[in-house]
């Protein structure tokens, strides 16, 4: 079989991509982590930036589909319509989460979940290649584990 040269780009642009998901999720491992050993008096700063950071990324997943939308060369108008609608609730999830940092973290947690259930419906309507969706199924899990883990510390060294 021979490889062409848009082959490589695509496992080079998969390489990283993963690597660039991977290195997304360092905030939230140091945020969890920290909420863990810092003294209680900080507790409060890594709680809020753990919130943030989940803010950012729920809104840079939300935008995900107005890039993959505005690209694709699809013409059905319904499709269009739901991935632009969704394109801005999670977005919207996230600014529900600032309301109480405790419930936030319920409220971002239950936004990551939904946010990958109807992405891997969305993504399987545009043809995104496996391997992305199989990248958002682990990076969402970490994520949730990692968002699950800060509110137990910020429960527990309250």
């Amino acid at each position: 079989m021979k490889v062409t040269c848009a082959d490589m780009m695509h496992v080079q642009n998969q390489k990283l991509l993963t690597r660039l998901g991977l290195v997304g999720l360092i905030p939230f491992f140091l945020m969890t982590l920290g909420c863990w050993v810092v003294h209680p008096d900080w507790l409060g700063y890594f709680i809020k930036a753990q919130l943030v950071y989940g803010i950012v990324i729920l809104s840079f997943l939300g935008g995900l589909h107005w890039g993959v939308t505005i690209m694709a060369r699809d013409d059905n108008d319904e499709q269009t319509r739901k991935a632009l609608i969704w394109g801005v609730i999670p977005i919207l999830i996230g600014w529900f989460s600032i309301g109480n940092m405790l419930i936030g973290f319920i409220v971002q947690v239950a936004g990551f979940i939904a946010s990958y259930k109807i992405d891997k419906k969305l993504y399987e309507a545009y043809h995104m290649p496996d391997w992305f969706i199989r990248l958002r199924l682990q990076l969402t899990r970490v994520v949730v584990t990692t968002q699950i883990l800060t509110f137990i510390a910020a429960n527990v060294r309250n």
